[in-house]
């Protein structure tokens, strides 16, 4: 019974030491969040985030096309962040937004930068989720909706 009670006891303070893990990587981003030489900071090499600038193909998503000009797709992407719900935008430049997305069960954190290239005419993408290690495909299934949305909008 001892042994038992000790086990357990091992198996608490694991699970405890794993929890506030998690909760002090989502407190804040793991990286330096903005551009870098006119581009998107390259993600981490977890699988729980994707970019439309990464080297990771199995990571990279396709850049969206400017709709009429830089203040019309800003406006639709923002929309379409609103749309989405739980995104939150922290800072918005002349061409940057940079948003927070709330997962709603257990209030994780992912950071959102999206750069309007006005040189190109494309929106460059970038989201990473800060706690843990896969988020089961959600950073990629959140940018497929928000393309949707801003196609609609």
């Amino acid at each position: 019974m001892e042994i038992l009670i000790g086990v357990l006891g091992v198996i608490v303070v694991l699970v405890a030491l794993m929890a506030g893990s998690i909760v002090i990587q989502n407190q804040k981003p793991q990286i330096t969040l903005g551009l870098e030489n006119g581009k998107l900071r390259e993600i981490p090499s977890k699988p729980n985030c994707v970019s439309t600038q990464t080297a990771y193909e199995n990571k990279r998503i396709e850049p969206l096309n400017f709709k009429d000009s830089l203040e019309s797709s800003k406006m639709a992407m923002k929309k379409a962040l609103q749309e989405y719900g739980g995104i939150e935008i922290k800072k918005e430049e002349a061409n940057y937004i940079y948003a927070i997305a709330t997962t709603s069960k257990m209030k994780y954190h992912d950071d959102i930068e999206i750069y309007f290239d006005d040189s190109t005419k494309l929106i460059q993408y970038r989201s990473a989720s800060r706690a843990g290690y896969s988020d089961m495909g959600l950073n990629r299934e959140r940018y497929e909706k928000l393309v949707e949305a801003y196609g609609k909008n």
